[in-house]
């Protein structure tokens, strides 16, 4: 295994890191916050601990999709760790445990926060928080491969490690340039919504922290009340572009090029559309004699399906007071989530689909026995290894669910707030249901928990397997004995 280069990419996320956190400074200055020294403290900590890594170039350049793996799951938590160090020297949250899961769940794009009164963060540390969900909305690995000097497949291995969705594909021939076509978009779309933002009466701080809680899809509001207290034209630029980024981005980069034909021919977003129109529409007719209008249970419906199925997290209603129905229906899409190759979770569209045709064939097997028929998706024939990764993803998903529901379970809360705090970190959400509803937060559970559930946000945000890697004896045994050679040969 190349040691080397996993030490070299984790000083370049350290250094990257680094110049992230001066940003809070920035606005801390603005605002005259002496917290902004915090940030500068943990930015220097930061660059120095990334220079120090990555120090000595490494010799080979080359790696394999197992060290792609390993430095994604452990740039992840480098990152989540000198993150949460701000919050911590500022005092705004003493507790390094609660420190690191917010900041893992802003990183994460999940949206679950420890915090009871928001609106007491400094506007430094409020920033912070929206703008961790920015940076881990694309993720950093990816920005990384635009600059880093990679060699041979080296920049695909890591791509795929920390890309979302049952495959990743390149938009052009080289990936650097796909990394930098993507970035491209995020940042379009970002700047767009923040436009319309202004627009619609927003402060610019307002409109950034929202922008970037959006584009990410990660949900951290700046008010208490989330977005409840804004107007219903500023509701509905955020339903939409919570949309937006939940679709493939590949159909932004066919639309660049005019190929309106390819996009349509894109059954996952078809899909993606369709459970959203089918859900609203469900909520809509159980809210409306509850609301106080048919424009007002569209806003709210609508808003709240984006907001789940997209896993962003943001609130305009207390949902947990809705009937069983619409909970249960945003329950749903909190495991059915987003489109692969965008900013949002869950489980993905294009698995569910894959799986639903796997259950079809499977059942018309029984009835022709003989009959030779192959899955078909975005009318491609869906290789066997996808089918087999796409099950495979699924019961270690359903397993990794059971067991954090099973381990959190010892606090004696209520199996809703338990099955629901789960499935909202694991699918990279934010809000569940009763004690960790949109009204509420996740300050209730004990240490224990909250380190349960900053594994389930990361598991979830990395597709599983990079971060569960690490617990693999070989790999170590493996990194050991490599390590021993290279000692041995100098």
């Amino acid at each position: 295994m190349n040691g080397s280069m996993i030490r070299f990419i984790l000083g370049y996320i350290l250094k990257t890191e680094a110049i992230l956190l001066l940003l809070p400074c920035v606005v801390a200055g603005f605002y005259g916050e002496t917290e902004g020294l915090s940030y500068l403290i943990a930015a220097l900590l930061c660059g120095i601990f990334g220079f120090l890594i990555c120090f000595r170039k490494p010799k080979n350049t080359v790696f394999y999709l197992k060290e792609g793996c390993v430095a994604t799951s452990l740039g992840w938590i480098f990152l989540s760790f000198f993150g949460c160090l701000p919050f911590l020297f500022t005092g705004e949250i003493p507790s390094f445990t609660d420190a690191l899961f917010e900041t893992v769940s802003g990183f994460t794009t999940t949206g679950a926060s420890i915090l009871s009164d928001v609106e007491a963060l400094s506007h430094c540390s409020l920033f912070w928080r929206s703008f961790t969900h920015w940076i881990g909305g694309m993720g950093v690995l990816v920005f990384l491969l635009a600059i880093i000097p990679l060699s041979g497949g080296s920049h695909f291995n890591l791509m795929r490690a920390e890309s979302p969705g049952p495959s990743v594909g390149k938009l052009v021939p080289t990936v650097r340039y796909t990394a930098r076509i993507l970035y491209l978009i995020y940042l379009s779309l970002t700047l767009l919504e923040i436009f319309l933002l202004l627009a619609g009466g927003m402060s610019l701080f307002d409109a950034l922290n929202t922008g970037f809680g959006t584009a990410g899809t990660g949900g951290f509001g700046i008010k208490n009340d989330s977005i409840a207290s804004y107007s219903p034209y500023i509701q509905w630029v955020v339903t939409i572009f919570m949309i937006l980024f939940g679709i493939n981005f590949n159909a932004y980069y066919l639309l660049m090029f005019r190929k309106l034909k390819k996009v349509l021919a894109m059954e996952e977003v078809r899909y993606y559309l369709l459970i959203i129109v089918a859900a609203i529409g469900i909520i809509f007719a159980n809210i409306l004699n509850t609301s106080a209008g048919i424009f007002d249970a569209l806003t709210h419906s609508s808003f709240q399906v984006a907001s789940i199925i997209t896993t962003t997290g943001f609130s305009t209603v207390d949902f947990n007071q809705w009937s069983q129905t619409c909970k249960s229906v945003l329950v749903l899409l909190m495991f059915i989530g987003a489109c692969a190759g965008s900013t949002g979770g869950g489980i993905k569209v294009s698995r569910f689909v894959i799986l639903i045709k796997t259950v079809i064939k499977e059942l018309n097997s029984y009835i022709h026995p003989k009959s030779i028929k192959k899955i078909e998706f975005e009318k491609k024939p869906v290789a066997h290894e996808v089918v087999r990764a796409v099950n495979v993803y699924f019961i270690t998903f359903m397993i990794l669910f059971v067991a954090s529901v099973f381990a959190i379970s010892f606090e004696g809360k209520d199996l809703i707030t338990n099955f629901t705090a789960v499935a909202a970190t694991i699918n990279n959400i934010g809000p569940g249901l009763e004690l960790v509803g949109p009204s509420q937060n996740f300050s209730i559970f004990t240490s224990f928990s909250k380190y349960v559930l900053i594994f389930d946000m990361l598991a979830g945000r990395l597709e599983l397997f990079p971060l569960l890697l690490l617990f693999h004896p070989t790999l170590w045994k493996d990194f050991f004995i490599g390590h021993r050679r290279k000692k041995r040969s100098s």
